[in-house]
């Protein structure tokens, strides 16, 4: 496996890491050339034993010891795969470098799998609908790994897993737990949302800028139909929308669909009817809106978690942790 010392980022070989956006990296239009960035030596370790290929890597010189024996697995399958070592102030132009504890790497984005090849087997599974916050989408995963989940699905307009900070929240785990899109209208490769476009700041942090996003399928019906249709309602529609096709498509699956959320005809979490069930998907929604009333009428159930003290909700992420642990197989 070559290691080539480079003195300036502007070396274009190095252009996955530091001039592609995430857009480009991804290649909607052509998904069999995306690409994805894994950062730390955890997650790239955790992406390559995924099955994931592994494109290059750009690193320090001092941390090509400490990584020898994952560069060394990975040169037995990828022998010319180069590794790229820079120096640390030109490392440091980087956005957020010091979060990736010393390296990156740029690899193949594999191709998605359909629902039923992602669910076959499982017992438990999540469902992500439209969680636009990249730390949320980690934290889930990581969640979902340590207690047992056996895939996760996520909604078109769901951010995407392999985001560079959602892989690093989830601590590679994004590489262990099945996953794929459901809700679909084409090919599973073309029908994730782009998240909005993102300023990056040296600390790792980022603002995202408003973009502009398609009126998603029942919008348009209604639209053309000549029916007023307000912001709230096209909303509400475009949340929804996946599970027209998707609730439907999980039932058949043999799946009790569960929404997490509050609701007058909620049951609690530790409801006897849900210990019952023998395969569960539980649907999640997005930070503050939560899931869309839609959605919740075309569950089986709709639960809560039982708090104290006057609270009502919790952080999705925190959330979705207590659920896991209370429908995992005992």
């Amino acid at each position: 496996m070559p290691v080539l010392h480079v003195s300036t980022l502007d070396d274009p070989r190095l252009d996955a890491y530091t001039r592609l956006t995430e857009a480009q990296l991804r290649n909607k239009l052509e998904p069999e050339k995306g690409l994805f960035i894994a950062e730390s030596g955890k997650v790239i370790e955790r992406a390559f034993s995924g099955g994931a290929q592994p494109l290059s890597l750009l690193m320090e010189e001092k941390w090509l010891k400490s990584l020898e024996s994952l560069i060394t697995r990975m040169e037995a399958h990828y022998p010319t795969m180069p590794v790229f070592v820079a120096p640390h102030d030109a490392l440091q132009e980087l956005t957020g470098f010091e979060l990736t504890r010393g390296a990156l790497g740029a690899f193949r984005r594999p191709a998605l799998p359909n629902v039923e090849t992602v669910v076959e087997g499982a017992r438990l599974i999540a469902v992500l609908e439209n969680v636009t916050n990249h730390t949320n989408v980690g934290a889930i995963f990581r969640s979902a790994a340590a207690l047992g989940v056996d895939a996760v699905l996520v909604t078109p307009e769901c951010y995407d897993p392999l985001y560079r900070r959602a892989a690093r929240v989830s601590m590679g785990t994004v590489f262990q737990v099945p996953w794929t899109r459901i809700g679909c209208t084409g090919h599973v490769q073309h029908c994730e949302t782009s998240a909005p476009q993102t300023k990056h700041h040296a600390d790792g942090t980022v603002n995202d800028a408003d973009a502009a996003s398609q009126l998603p399928a029942l919008a348009t019906a209604h639209a053309r139909k000549r029916s007023p249709l307000s912001n709230k309602d096209a909303h509400t529609l475009g949340k929804s929308a996946w599970a027209t096709s998707g609730i439907p498509q999980l039932k058949q699956l043999g799946f009790t669909t569960v929404a997490l959320a509050l609701s007058d005809n909620s049951v609690s979490l530790d409801d006897a009817r849900l210990a019952a069930c023998e395969k569960i998907a539980l649907v999640l929604g997005t930070e503050g809106d939560g899931l869309a009333p839609e959605t919740i009428a075309q569950c089986d159930f709709t639960v809560r978690i039982p708090m104290a003290h006057g609270v009502d909700s919790l952080n999705v992420a925190a959330a979705s942790a207590v659920a896991f642990w209370e429908l995992r197989k005992r």
